[in-house]
């Protein structure tokens, strides 16, 4: 019990997600099999899985070569923080409980701000769903400016290390929820935490699916929040984009927002506020409504039911 309250030197911690690798392709190679022995639980495609593994390793290097961007501005603020928490275990579990309320609203943002949903987009361009998918990751997050959500931590005297190492705690536990192979959980684990379940609605492309089931670690905020959708049982999914891109090139995959993005904003004849908006505004917003957000597809769809 004293070991709980132990000070801890989070200079000294390590991201566990950059050593993960080994393990992450372990339980993918056991997917496979897995699917491939029991003739269910989804399905892989070669090229897209070399894509996935592509984006993922690209992820990785965008981290080594970025990664100081957040650390710095995180430092910094860290610097002029108000007072100091001691970094022990029992605070190690009470953060990563808070930082996932961080993360709920840092992966709602990625889905409600277009330019932070060019970068997040990569993760969802995938059709399947399988742990492969999980490591199709943004290679552009240093950039977004969602690093300000950290601040909190920092200013009231959190470690930088700490918040690094609970943050990517939570990257690996994601890694287990993209998968088709599991059903679901006890109803107390799926009222509490994120599971399969839970997640694959979240990559689902059906209307009532759209912008659902942020959660990291733990399902509650999308409960407290109001963004929480059941998946129904034996429910036919369909992943990936409202709008697919038809490709497996990891360059068209990681940068076709982007170049989205600058062709609106380079149209002739918009106000300033049009161009602002098509970089800020919901994904699907356009100033002549020829186009349309989640929010007018669930509309959409909600009125062809009613």
């Amino acid at each position: 019990m004293e070991y709980l309250f132990s000070t801890l030197d989070p200079a000294q911690f390590f991201d566990p997600s950059s050593v993960a690798g080994p393990l992450y392709v372990f339980f993918i190679v056991f997917e496979i099999l897995y699917i491939w022995k029991r003739k269910r639980g989804g399905d892989y495609e070669s090229r897209d899985t070399a894509a996935s593994l592509i984006m993922g390793s690209t992820s990785l290097v965008s981290r080594v070569l970025f990664g100081f961007i957040g650390y710095f501005i995180v430092s910094h603020i860290y610097a002029m923080r108000i007072m100091d928490i001691p970094t022990t275990p029992i605070m190690l579990v009470v953060l990563l409980f808070v930082d996932d309320f961080r993360y709920y609203w840092s992966h709602r943002f990625s889905h409600r701000i277009r330019w932070c949903w060019a970068n997040h987009v990569i993760h969802h361009s995938s059709q399947h769903f399988n742990l492969s998918t999980a490591l199709r990751q943004p290679v552009l997050n240093s950039f977004t400016g969602l690093v300000i959500l950290y601040s909190p931590f920092a200013l009231l005297g959190v470690h930088p290390g700490a918040i690094a190492f609970v943050g990517s705690a939570n990257l690996i536990y994601q890694f287990f929820i993209h998968t088709e192979t599991v059903g679901k959980f006890p109803r107390w684990c799926e009222a509490v935490f994120n599971t399969p379940s839970h997640h694959r609605v979240h990559h689902s492309t059906k209307p009532e699916h759209l912008d659902t089931n942020y959660a990291g670690i733990f399902i509650i905020w999308d409960r407290i929040f109001g963004t929480f959708v059941q998946e129904k049982d034996n429910e036919a999914m369909q992943y990936g984009l409202v709008y697919n891109l038809g490709t497996f090139n990891p360059l068209r995959i990681a940068t076709h927002e982007f170049v989205g993005i600058f062709k609106d904003i380079s149209q002739k004849g918009l106000k300033f506020s049009q161009r602002f908006a098509y970089i800020f505004a919901p994904p699907g917003w356009s100033h002549d409504g020829s186009r349309l957000t989640s929010l007018d597809i669930k509309r959409q769809a909600q009125d062809e039911i009613d």
